[in-house]
């Protein structure tokens, strides 16, 4: 589950997503430089091979361990692109092949522009359509996709079932989408009402939808992406978690989504922000350019999977964030102020991104005593307390 909103600001537009997935799939930040390719040449996506292009362009995104796609990223040419699961009537397939991730990172590769990206993907799904295991932990769980495509003039809402597709031009000062498809017609003709309903994409949308029309710039939607839907903590369902808010916490039987990672393009500036970490109420934005790779030393991303990895900034954070779950709100609480004014300066003179990673690990130590001391007490429903124990069982 997911939600992505993009912003029409004065410097260009902004777009933001957080990435709902399971509990313990770790997500990672990848850089690929630009490069030419001989004829011939194969690309291999998750699950499947390409023909490559002559040229492909430099780009940073944020993917899950596993796959070769991406959740969401950005290219060379300020292009941003954040993907969606929907629901729709339209049959799903486990038979390898294109997942929406590999299309992203795909017209991230090839696009200079977002209309050009829009062109990629569609061209990609009425030639390959879409089809592939979504999920590292669930191998029967499959799901068609949308997109939010921005770049520095405008966005492009591109909803998809199977090899249907639908598009909506952003003309207003912001535009949403979460887990169901919203474009006239096509959502009628397609969407499936009920897996909608579960997956609470009509409550998200509606509030992303109206907190982005009256936001401005990259820290109002660090505001929004860490929003619980409550207006406060989270609110629990045993069926479903907690998944009213942007900010979605597992423990749900029936969906058991956790935001895993968020991402901001600003692509009037090239700066895009990313916690690289679940829960981005405990975790800063971290700036990172295309141009501005990190390597393994710094950021270490080979052998990263479903299981504690303390060399990985994804396992390194959960420590304090799996902590803070104990009491969420009293948590956020004693840590907010401190998080805000740091990341209020490197809005302000955003630092390199090795920088800014080697501040967030003495921030988190710095955070760990204080969110220690008012969790002492597990304030959760014994039901999610057993619950997030078989998630800690499962990686160890």
């Amino acid at each position: 589950m997911c939600d992505t909103f993009v912003l029409r600001v004065d410097t260009g537009m902004v777009l933001a997503k957080s990435s709902d997935r399971d509990p313990n799939e770790a997500q990672l930040w990848e850089w690929t430089p630009a490069a030419g390719h001989e004829p011939g040449a194969r690309v291999r996506t998750t699950y499947v091979d390409l023909p490559q292009v002559a040229r492909t362009h430099a780009t940073v995104v944020s993917r899950p361990w596993w796959m070769w796609g991406a959740e969401m990223g950005a290219n060379e040419h300020g292009v941003a692109i954040g993907n969606e699961a929907v629901f729709t009537k339209e049959p799903t397939s486990l038979e390898p092949g294109l997942l929406g991730m590999d299309l992203l990172r795909l017209a991230l590769e090839r696009a200079t522009s977002a209309d050009a990206a829009v062109e990629t993907i569609v061209a990609l799904l009425e030639e390959h359509g879409q089809s592939g295991r979504c999920s590292a932990e669930h191998p029967k769980f499959t799901y068609h996709n949308s997109f939010l495509v921005a770049d520095r003039d405008g966005a492009v809402v591109l909803e998809t079932a199977g090899r249907h597709w639908a598009t909506e031009r952003v003309t207003g000062a912001a535009r949403s989408i979460s887990n169901g498809l919203t474009i006239p017609g096509f959502a009628e003709r397609y969407a499936d009402r009920l897996r909608g309903r579960v997956a609470s994409c009509d409550t998200r949308q509606t509030l992303t939808q109206t907190r982005a029309s009256t936001a401005y710039g990259v820290r109002d939607a660090m505001r929004i992406l860490r929003d619980n839907g409550t207006g406060g903590g989270p609110r629990w369902s045993p069926l479903t978690g907690s998944m009213v808010g942007p900010n979605m916490h597992a423990g749900g039987l029936l969906a058991s989504s956790q935001t895993v990672s968020s991402w901001i393009s600003h692509l009037g500036t090239g700066v895009h922000w990313s916690t690289g970490c679940a829960d981005p109420a405990f975790a800063p934005f971290v700036p990172l350019r295309v141009d501005d790779p990190v390597g393994e030393d710094a950021y270490p991303t080979t052998g990263v999977d479903n299981r504690r990895d303390d060399r990985s900034l994804w396992w390194r954070h959960e420590r304090l964030h799996r902590r803070a779950l104990r009491d969420w709100a009293r948590a956020e609480a004693v840590i907010a102020a401190d998080r805000d004014r740091l990341e209020r300066a490197w809005v302000a003179d955003p630092p390199s991104t090795a920088e800014a990673l080697a501040t967030g690990d003495r921030v988190r130590e710095r955070w760990w005593p204080a969110v220690e001391q008012v969790t002492r007490r597990d304030a959760r429903p014994r039901w999610l307390r057993r619950r997030w124990e078989s998630f800690e069982r499962a990686a160890a």
